[in-house]
């Protein structure tokens, strides 16, 4: 039985303690702060269910529901409602429902024509000699063409990575699609063949993945994680740094101004890439300036809650997203109330914005109330809601959402070469290997 201890109870450190734990292993997690869950954060406010981090997860793998059958909990968790399928982007100040069809596509007043004979092209593009290092702005560009990228996939690289399509790496970023072209040649061709891998490993595709939450927000699943571990989760204890002795490792941590020290065989380390470079500096200098290195843009999650009697368009969808050529002050909003029960009291609804990100970081953080005052009158104008909300709540991420930009492989391969240097040390949360929900629970899942 190995001596384990986890630094970070976000979802990628309680994922991995859990399955450790049913493994049998003695595992402890080292929490700074007083609460689990990381960006994982559910509030309660005049009616309202705000999730201020992850508002939902795609259930792209099954070890999702398998841990929730095992935590007891089954009758919290919820699929999206079926209104919350159709996805608007903004054109022309005009909310235009992005096509998932074939028939649709073909219809669609957001694609011109010549975009969508471009785009039907697709399979006789030839493969990029550098794809190696290519942007996903780079790819898109010339797979799909211009049109594409501007109103599918910028808007959709802002609502996921709140991310700069000219600067986030398509391999490090995307890899599924990097390897579409390398493996199949081609992305529409590799979409019907790599359907074939995902279903032989029991997978789900982010495109046809069901989106979950939970009756009670996105911290009811840390909060579960953390009951199940028990004593195993100590909060409040800040990791100062690692150091090798022998064949063991020394974690040290300070709770309640009082230092401890804690030998394990292994350590892993779930924190955000610019806490772990402060903890492992004194073991790898270099490693240290790869960690900090990595961008996070800061983003405020931006709730409000309004009468629906102001409201005067159906509330008939996800939300939307916004294209970077639209020139607006926020990145998108999700329609909360609409897509999961319990959101907003009877008679009212909520709304989830996002503001900043990669290509606007311009904006002065410290004075919240005048960034809001910029983006209410364009959301109420697009959504033509007449009168002022009834709820305004907000929450500022400093450094939010890490970004794989171009040059990120150099990054991995650092990370790789660190670990292989140092067995028994393991760097994981949501700067490797995806950022999503269902990525951080695949990473840190049995194989």
């Amino acid at each position: 039985m190995k001596k384990i201890v986890i630094i970070g109870a976000g979802i990628s450190g309680l994922t991995k303690a859990y399955w450790l734990s049913k493994s049998g292993h003695k595992v402890t997690v080292l929490e700074a702060r007083d609460v689990v869950g990381g960006s994982m954060r559910t509030i309660r406010k005049s009616g309202y269910l705000i999730d201020l981090g992850p508002n939902s997860g795609l259930e792209t793998t099954p070890y999702i529901g398998k841990m929730v059958e095992d935590l007891g909990l089954k009758n919290n968790f919820i699929y999206a409602n079926e209104e919350g399928n159709i996805r608007y982007i903004l054109k022309n100040n005009e909310l235009l429902p992005l096509p998932t069809g074939g028939k649709a596509f073909l219809k669609s007043k957001l694609f011109s024509a010549k975009a969508k004979v471009r785009l039907m092209g697709e399979p006789f593009v030839g493969k990029s000699e550098d794809g190696y290092y290519q942007s996903i702005a780079e790819f898109v560009r010339r797979r799909l063409g211009s049109e594409f990228l501007d109103y599918a996939i910028d808007p959709f690289v802002s609502g996921v990575y709140a991310g700069d399509p000219s600067k986030l790496s398509v391999k490090s970023a995307f890899p599924k699609l990097y390897r579409l072209e390398e493996v199949y040649g081609g992305l529409i061709k590799g979409m019907i063949k790599g359907a074939k891998e995902r279903k032989r490993r029991a997978e789900e595709s982010k495109q046809s993945a069901r989106m979950f939450s939970f009756v009670e927000g996105m911290q009811s699943f840390p909060e579960a994680l953390a009951r199940y571990l028990g004593e195993s989760v100590i909060t409040g204890a800040a990791v100062s740094e690692v150091v090798k002795q022998g064949e063991e490792y020394s974690v040290k941590y300070v709770k309640e101004g009082k230092e401890f020290e804690i030998n394990a065989d292994e350590v892993i380390s779930a924190v955000p890439s610019y806490v772990a470079a402060g903890i492992f500096r004194k073991m790898d200098e270099k490693l240290s300036e790869h960690l900090n290195s990595v961008f996070y843009p800061a983003v405020m999650v931006l709730f409000l809650g309004y009468d629906k009697s102001k409201i005067k368009r159906p509330l008939d969808g996800f939300g939307f997203l916004i294209p970077g050529l639209e020139k607006k002050k926020f990145l998108g909003a999700i329609w909360s109330s609409v897509i999961f029960p319990n959101r907003a009291p009877e008679g009212k609804a909520g709304f989830t914005l996002f503001v900043g990100g990669a290509k606007r970081q311009d904006y002065d953080w410290d004075n919240p109330n005048s960034i809001i005052s910029k983006v209410l009158p364009e959301f109420e104008q697009i959504m033509n809601i007449s009168g002022a909300p009834d709820l305004v709540h907000y929450n500022v991420w400093k450094k939010a959402i890490p970004q794989y930009n171009l040059g990120y492989i150099e990054h991995e391969k650092y990370f790789e070469k660190f670990e292989n240097e140092n067995k028994g040390i393991y760097l994981t949360a949501n700067y490797r290997n995806g950022i999503s929900v269902g990525d951080c629970v695949k990473n840190n899942s049995p194989e």
